[in-house]
Formats: structure tokens, C-alpha cells, sequence
């Protein structure tokens, strides 16, 4: 009864996923669990998303690997992505483009609240208007807490704001296109930089996941943040969507970052603070930091 759509999804794996040989050992799996006929148990197709995405995930723990259900109907297409830009578009202007609170608290400290790093493309002049509005603070705090990611770009474009000089932040490779991307701080943006001399906390908790874990790990392996709350939850491979059925679509990795500092990334591991508390109090851990420690002329 499933036999389509699990035909359809190891095929994918085959073509996308990021390692081709664990790749062939989640479809066996998959193929496996098909034959037994756990599938056929399924009620809908939410419940069959959530027991494919446990198969998917048993090999090697990737979180970025899921079979999706999805409400409205995943229209076919000549596309091979199952991305809908327009509606994409639309969800990020109502989210206003993942910024949750921007505030200069008292003792002219910023606070930066980010709850998704929408792609660069559209979320650009909201990210720089914030980023200017906290240019002249003394401290700043970066809370992605509740973050669950985004574009590498808007990461780059964030930390441009937060160096003085040009950085490596971060590779990606890609496996379709079998190329190495590389992330670098931007020659020029828009407005007034916060610099880098000045002190920056970035808040973590176990939720923090994919693209804000990136921001993290830059950050932090570039000692230009001190990192403040819990580890992350360990996603370090981004990818695309694609369409298994009207209301099915897999998230598939076809990525891996590379640090250019530590040569690894926090797949499976997470990002683990300097400091450890828990995400509840990380705000006022930093809070304190920030008002007790100036900033370097």
C-alpha cells in the first residue's frame, strides 16, 4: 500500500543525500520495514510521515532527515524541490522574517532575539535594520534559544556585522553539485556595524538547531562570542525538499559543513556552550556578564 511512496523516497536518498553509503543502508531499512509491513498500519499520512522519519533518522541519527506531512497539498511540478517560494515568502513576512524582540536594556545592552534565520534573499533589510539598531550598544545579546535554523547566508550576513575584518567563517559541500561553497564575512553592509571589539553572548538551549547552530559555532570558534546556556540539538547538514505524495514531501541533506577552524561541524554532538546553565537562565547569566564587562576601545 506504501510500496510508491517508499520507492520514490529511497530513490531520492540515492540521489541527495549527502553520504551515498549510508544513503543505500537507511533504504534497505526502509525496503525492510515495507516487506514486514509495518507501513500498513499507518491511519493517515501523518502517522506513516512520523514512523518513516524514525527509520530514516535509526542509521546514523540525522535530524535533518524526515519524511514531512503537509496540510495543504504538495503540488507536482517540473521542479525537482518541492520549495514554494510565494507561500515561503509570505509565512516569512508574517513572521517578521524570524525577529522576535530587539530591545537596548538597561545599561545600554542589546538584546537580539532570533527565532529563524529566513534566507537572505528576502529577510536582508530586516536583518540589517536590526542590525543597525543595536550598532551602538556596549554589549550585545544574541538569543536563539527557540531558533531552528535558516540560511547560511543570513549567518554570514549577521556575523559581517559583528568583525571588524574580513572572515572564514564556514564550507559547505554539496553533493549534487559536488562542490565546496565557502561563507565569508561581507566585504561591505549597510549602516553602522556593532564591530569587533565589543562583547557578544549567545544564548543556547537543546532546541537551538541547523543554521543557529552555525551562527554558534562561528561565533564561538572564532572566540568572538562567548556562548551561554545548553548544548544544541546537533544538525549540521542542510538540504532540500521533495515531493513523495499530495501530502508528503522528505527533507533530505544533500550538505555537510566544514569549520575552516576546527575542520569538523556539530553533527550528532551539538554545539556545547563555555557556559553551562540551564536555557531558562541563560538570559540572566548573560545579562550580568554584559553589564559587569566593558567594552575594548
Amino acid at each position: 500500500m506504501r510500496e510508491p511512496e517508499i520507492e520514490l523516497l529511497c530513490s531520492q536518498l540515492a540521489s541527495y543525500y549527502v553520504f551515498p553509503d549510508t544513503a543505500a543502508e537507511i533504504a534497505k531499512v526502509l525496503q525492510s520495514k515495507l516487506a514486514e509491513g509495518a507501513y500498513a498500519t499507518a491511519a493517515d499520512d501523518q502517522q506513516f510521515a512520523q514512523q518513516v522519519t524514525e527509520d530514516l533518522q535509526s542509521i546514523n541519527g540525522d535530524k535533518h532527515l524526515r519524511l514531512l506531512y503537509s496540510e495543504a497539498e504538495v503540488e507536482e511540478s517540473d521542479q525537482e524541490s518541492a520549495w514554494d517560494p510565494v507561500a515561503y515568502k509570505k509565512e516569512a513576512e508574517q513572521d517578521a522574517f524570524g525577529i522576535r524582540k530587539l530591545e537596548r536594556l538597561e545599561g545600554n545592552i542589546g538584546l537580539l532575539e532570533l527565532s529563524l534565520l529566513h534566507d537572505a534573499e528576502i529577510a536582508t533589510p530586516a536583518v540589517t535594520a536590526a542590525m543597525n539598531l543595536i550598532a551602538h550598544t556596549n554589549a550585545l545579546i544574541i538569543d536563539l534559544r527557540n531558533n531552528g535554523g535558516g540560511d547560511p547566508h543570513t549567518v554570514a550576513l549577521i556575523c559581517s556585522y559583528l568583525f571588524d575584518e574580513p572572515v572564514h567563517l564556514n564550507d559547505i559541500y554539496n553533493r549534487p553539485e559536488d562542490k565546496t561553497h565557502q561563507f565569508h564575512t561581507l566585504p561591505h553592509v549597510p549602516g553602522p556595524k556593532f564591530g569587533g571589539k565589543k562583547p557578544v553572548y549567545v544564548l543556547t538551549s537543546s532546541r537551538t538547531f541547523s543554521g543557529a547552530e552555525e551562527l554558534s559555532y562561528n561565533l564561538q570558534q572564532t572566540t568572538r562570542a562567548t556562548l551561554i546556556g545548553e548544548t544544541t540539538k546537533g544538525g549540521a547538514h542542510p538540504g532540500d525538499r521533495y515531493r513523495v505524495g499530495p501530502h508528503l514531501k522528505s527533507s533530505i541533506p544533500n550538505g555537510r559543513a566544514i569549520n575552516p577552524i576546527s575542520g569538523t561541524n556539530w553533527e550528532g554532538v551539538g554545539v556545547v556552550p563555555d557556559i553551562k546553565v540551564d536555557a531558562d537562565k541563560a538570559f540572566e547569566v548573560a545579562y550580568e556578564k554584559a553589564k559587569a564587562k566593558p567594552s575594548r576601545p
